[in-house]
């Protein structure tokens, strides 16, 4: 099995994933400017990461799908919930809070030409995207509240939350960055994750420790 990733992307999620689980896999970094290369898009014709290539060459796109097949795939890691069918939406729950609405507020920031061509309008576009992902963040601040993981147990939601916060931490760098101020339940999170010896492989494949 095989993991293609940009390096520090949303398919660290993934990698740290894979980690949990125990299972055999190689991971292969994709520099950007390859993305587009034909020999990347005969894997993925979206030209993103991440891209899951079985052993016999099927290949599985789209970080939410890839998350949830590892987690069938590999019971034994406990990370699809604690197998009931609430245990399981609970868990897809979270995971679409960060797949669908914290991700995609990150895009303004990072690519606003992608969403308004007036320049002159892309600081205005980067602080409404920043207002929004304070407010995301703060729900999951509260879910978090007297609980080590998302859902009260790991599972493939939380190192998507961890890669999230990874990004906004360092955009808080900035003056104008995301607001993380008063998160306490997520500063905790984020530092149990960084003391995750998966955590830690992860990032050290990916030359980000």
């Amino acid at each position: 099995m095989r993991l293609y990733y940009l390096r520090g992307a949303c398919s660290l999620a993934d990698h740290i994933v894979l980690e949990w689980t125990g299972a055999a896999y190689e991971a292969i970094q994709v520099q950007r400017e390859k993305l587009r290369d034909p020999a990347f898009l005969a894997i993925n014709p979206l030209g993103a990461v991440p891209a899951l290539q079985a052993d016999d060459g099927w290949v599985l796109t789209q970080n939410a799908a890839i998350l949830n097949y590892l987690a069938d795939s590999y019971p034994q890691a406990r990370l699809g919930g604690d197998g009931t069918a609430r245990g399981r939406a609970e868990v897809n729950r979270w995971l679409a809070l960060c797949n669908a609405d914290i991700h995609p507020w990150f895009k303004p920031i990072f690519v606003p030409g992608r969403f308004i061509e007036d320049k002159s309008a892309h600081e205005e576009l980067k602080r409404n995207a920043r207002v929004q992902l304070r407010n995301l963040f703060q729900k999951a601040d509260a879910q978090l509240e007297g609980k080590l993981w998302l859902t009260g147990e790991r599972s493939i939601a939380d190192p998507y939350l961890f890669i999230l916060l990874r990004w906004a931490r360092a955009l808080h760098v900035d003056p104008d960055g995301v607001d993380l101020g008063g998160f306490a339940n997520l500063d905790r999170f984020f530092d149990n994750m960084l003391a995750d010896a998966g955590v830690q492989k992860a990032l050290r494949e990916e030359g980000l420790a």
